[in-house]
């Protein structure tokens, strides 16, 4: 599925980095925002280290950690509307109910949102290897 126009991306409010970041961790903060943005669009992000197996996360992985997130919002008494009802119905009918979607997203101070927030996280543990994976197509 592709969410791009219901989410539209924000490239100009990517992060700048701290001065006394490391090259490391900037090449790190870089790859997971553009990584988390493949998501947000839809998208897989994979990568292979030499003589390792693929590794990545999947368009399905990411929705079903936005169905998991949402589902718990849900479930914790979190969300006070009918946003979820709402939702159906309006994409039913072709659209996006951005409020709904807003209430059941919850407020984020994330540059992509809470959908980055949540792509970010399934991601992390995967952007040392992606570094390395590069660094070694790059020789």
């Amino acid at each position: 599925m592709n969410t791009t126009h219901l989410f539209p991306l924000k490239h100009d409010r990517h992060p700048a980095p701290l001065a006394s970041e490391s090259p490391q961790d900037t090449a790190r903060a870089d790859w997971l925002y553009n990584a988390a943005e493949e998501l947000l669009r839809g998208n897989s992000v994979s990568f292979q280290r030499r003589m390792s197996p693929q590794q990545g996360v999947t368009a399905e992985d990411f929705a079903l950690a936005v169905d998991e997130y949402v589902n718990s919002r849900l479930a914790d008494s979190e969300v006070h509307t009918s946003a979820l009802g709402w939702l159906i119905i309006t994409a039913e009918r072709g659209h996006a109910d951005k409020t709904a979607i807003a209430e059941l997203l919850g407020n984020c101070d994330h540059p992509l949102g809470r959908l980055g927030e949540i792509a970010e996280a399934l991601l992390e543990p995967l952007a040392d290897d992606a570094l390395l994976a590069k660094a070694e197509d790059e020789l």
